[in-house]
């Protein structure tokens, strides 16, 4: 039996992670050591979003710098992975198939959800790689936790296609718990370390009914006043199947913002 490809969620913070965050760097790092060389990559990151699921066919993904007022040298940075526009066609009749009419980008290139990460975790930027969009809407056709399940769980033969599926969101993201003079470390905000710790026992459990509720857990709606930034979680959490995550556990940064990171391998016996 062929090896499954992992399904990893990363919490990938301020964009100067790469500058300010070395236990979460390091953390990366670890987890791309431990993930078998991947065919291609599918990037899902908070920072994109859609009325419908949509993949990237450029050849040549650039790096957009998505951000403000940070170090000029981070506005430097290109990673320059080659595109994966078979990917993105591939994923794309995936969700089609499934019944989740899907778009494609001629040109969209890697927001710093995707890049930041990826830089660290592959760092020869030597992978394929396209990016696929969250849904977002509103109203009746608001596209909410379980929407994404269902993108993630459509996309999961991917993984036996040798694809890693990467999402990049966060676990908290709730500016009013930011303090941006504080250094990589210890949560600021105990309501932070409530509902992340949640998370991780709710993931453990395999708890899916609980975690798509996760507005009614304590400080779940705190934690995300928006939902942009939670949705990745969900999109690996379908594409990881039955699949148990191994939960790693970066410092906080700027006192609230969780950078847990999660990897979900292979769990089928052999």
């Amino acid at each position: 039996m062929t090896e499954r490809m992992p399904v990893v969620f990363v919490s990938h913070g301020a964009p100067n992670a790469l500058l300010e965050a070395p236990d979460t760097v390091a953390c990366w790092a670890g987890i791309g050591r431990q993930i078998p060389e991947p065919s291609a990559i599918l990037a899902v990151s908070a920072h994109w979003e859609a009325q419908r699921p949509t993949a990237s066919l450029a050849a040549a993904p650039e790096t957009i710098h998505d951000f403000s007022g940070f170090a000029p040298s981070l506005y430097q940075i290109q990673y320059r992975a080659p595109g994966a526009p078979a990917l993105a066609e591939r994923a794309a009749a995936m969700l089609s198939d499934a019944g989740l009419a899907a778009g494609l980008d001629p040109g969209r290139g890697l927001d710093h959800g995707a890049w930041v990460p990826l830089s660290v975790m592959y760092p020869g930027a030597d992978v394929p790689v396209t990016q696929l969009s969250l849904v977002n809407g509103s109203g009746v056709n608001a596209a909410g936790p379980a929407t994404h399940v269902e993108i993630g769980r459509a996309l999961a033969p991917l993984r036996d296609e040798g694809v890693l599926i990467i999402c990049s969101g966060a676990i908290t993201h709730n500016f009013s718990w930011i303090d941006w003079r504080a250094k990589e470390g210890e949560a600021l905000f105990p309501q932070a370390r409530t509902f992340t710790d949640w998370v991780a026992e709710s993931l453990s459990a395999r708890d899916v009914k609980s975690l798509l509720a996760y507005r009614d857990a304590r400080y779940g709606a705190e934690s995300h006043p928006t939902e942009d930034h939670f949705m990745p979680l969900f999109v690996a959490l379908g594409a990881a199947l039955d699949d148990t995550p191994a939960r790693f556990q970066p410092r906080f940064t700027y006192g609230g913002l969780a950078m847990d990171a999660y990897l979900w391998k292979d769990s089928r016996p052999r």
